[in-house]
């Protein structure tokens, strides 16, 4: 991993404690094992750090990451399998208290933002000290947002909060009531039933809501609504 060297020595930002006595709880997810090993060796140099687990693959991790419970799932961005913000979101839909850290080669926006709405707390690059890897994770297991930028995802700059209040304000009022049940989790079936539509009209109201807002799956939407009205 470019950049990344084992030190004993972290910035002493004042942070609470994961719990009293306790390591941070740490999942690795990158296809590369080389990389894997170093981000190992980065992270346990600290003693307050412990890597719980370790996968290659997205599929692989979404299973492994809930049965560990780890404080921190670091997760690589881009996988042969998948993307770890995909990871992220199916994590944190299952046990929203696995704080997600995404590591990427490129600073893209676009994932940028896909990492927020699926509820990642931090957005790395992979070239960054070995140092400052480290007090991410334990800035990201107490609570914090460490990308500089990445709450742009959540809490929108006012251009790009005037184009979402846009877009949704170009919902039909039954795209709005359709969207509104799709955040409340019913299926395209529940949905039809709850309306007295055929579950065919109801996918073609998801497919617009979707082409509206700018996204291609359903969660994404879902998760974008709750954020803006959280």
């Amino acid at each position: 991993m470019t950049g990344l060297t084992p030190t004993s020595e972290r910035a002493t930002t004042s942070r609470p404690a994961v719990a009293a006595g306790r390591r941070t709880r740490v999942f690795l997810l990158d296809d590369h094992e080389l990389i894997r090993r170093g981000l190992h060796d980065v992270l346990e140099a600290d003693p307050e750090i412990e890597v719980v687990g370790e996968s290659g693959s997205a599929a692989e991790a979404a299973r492994r990451i809930p049965a560990l419970r780890p404080d921190v799932a670091l997760l690589d961005v881009r996988l042969p399998d998948g993307s770890g913000i995909e990871v992220c979101r199916t994590v944190r839909a299952r046990d929203d208290h696995v704080r997600a850290l995404m590591v990427t080669s490129f600073d893209d926006e676009e994932a940028r933002t896909a990492a927020a709405l699926a509820g990642a707390s931090g957005f790395i690059l992979k070239q960054i000290r070995g140092s400052e890897l480290v007090d991410a994770v334990h800035r990201v297991a107490a609570g914090e947002t460490v990308a500089p930028g990445l709450e742009d995802g959540i809490r929108p700059r006012p251009e790009r909060a005037r184009m979402e209040e846009l877009a949704v304000s170009s919902l039909t009022p039954r795209e709005r009531r359709v969207l509104d049940l799709v955040v409340e989790g019913l299926t395209n079936a529940q949905i039809g039933e709850h309306l007295a539509i055929s579950e065919k009209t109801v996918r073609n109201h998801v497919t617009n809501v979707l082409a509206k807002l700018g996204f291609t799956r359903r969660t994404q939407a879902a998760v974008f609504m709750v954020r803006r009205e959280g």
